[in-house]
């Protein structure tokens, strides 16, 4: 996905909230949001928003000293959504559409993503995202998909997300390998934030040899690209993940929410809505 002038003011404030987390004073924090403005002076207008971060919070942490600014975020955000794991499995397993259910429930887990807002509220968006209806729906594709499809490859977005993510891998019944950052971004989940929403018993792990948002793959590991280049079918969850893989010919189907202004128009939906798009 190309970039839009919109994207300018959002890293900006990612860079604020980044130095804020890692507990800068005020005098770094100027300093930062200064070194960010002329950082986005000079890289291309080519570059895609995932790339723009990668630089972003780079030069975030090598000035805070901070490697992970959003490492008590991401465990908060991991224990509340595991209190409603019990429940959310429940709805699950007992619903008319299992299937329709948890991918319902994993785009709901896609709010917890911090590079676009500050807050949320986990339990509101959970019951919006189960009735509302699905602005891009390809679900009868995915089960398609899914009957012929040997194994998944899931590309995680954000931690806590990770455990709506499990619900979904439950019920699929094929062999997963959930891919997760090599190292911290953002509130992106590594190899610790999978294991702690459970992933690790009921799938193959693996990082993907970056730590930019989505997945840029040309920063990629080989290995990880040998996964990707094979994969039958490809869940590709959050806006990161669109916005990297959009131009991508690949078996993908993207789970996220429309957070933002941007992202709706490249989708031509409204923000607020809820995508379950085929690539």
């Amino acid at each position: 996905m190309k970039t839009y002038l919109d994207c300018y003011p959002c890293l900006l404030r990612q860079a604020l909230s980044a130095s804020r987390r890692a507990h800068a004073s005020e005098e770094r924090q100027r300093k930062i949001l200064v070194s960010t403005m002329k950082e986005l002076a000079v890289l291309s207008f080519d570059a895609t928003p995932p790339e723009m971060a990668l630089q972003i919070h780079r030069q975030v942490r090598e000035q805070t000293q901070i490697d992970d600014p959003y490492h008590e975020d991401k465990q908060q955000a991991t224990q509340q959504a595991l209190a409603l794991y019990p429940m959310l499995k429940k709805r699950v397993t007992g619903a008319q559409d299992p299937l329709e259910t948890a991918v319902r429930i994993a785009i709901a887990g896609n709010i917890i993503d911090l590079g676009v807002a500050e807050s949320y509220d986990l339990e509101a968006n959970l019951e919006r995202v189960l009735e509302q209806e699905l602005a891009v729906n390809h679900l009868e594709a995915l089960r398609i998909t899914l009957n012929d499809a040997k194994s998944i490859l899931y590309l995680a977005d954000n931690a806590g997300e990770t455990v709506f993510d499990r619900l979904l891998i439950e019920i699929l019944d094929r062999p997963v390998t959930y891919v997760v950052k090599a190292s911290p971004i953002i509130n992106d989940a590594v190899l610790e934030d999978a294991i702690a929403a459970g992933i690790n018993r009921i799938a193959e792990i693996i990082d993907n040899g970056s730590n930019a948002p989505g997945t840029l793959l040309d920063y990629c590991s080989s290995e990880f690209r040998e996964h990707f280049n094979q994969a039958e079918l490809i869940i590709a969850k959050g806006q990161a993940n669109y916005e990297s893989l959009s131009g991508e010919t690949a078996p993908v189907f993207f789970l996220l929410q429309a957070k933002c202004s941007v992202i709706a128009q490249d989708l031509d939906v409204a923000s607020g809505d809820i995508i379950l798009k085929r690539q």
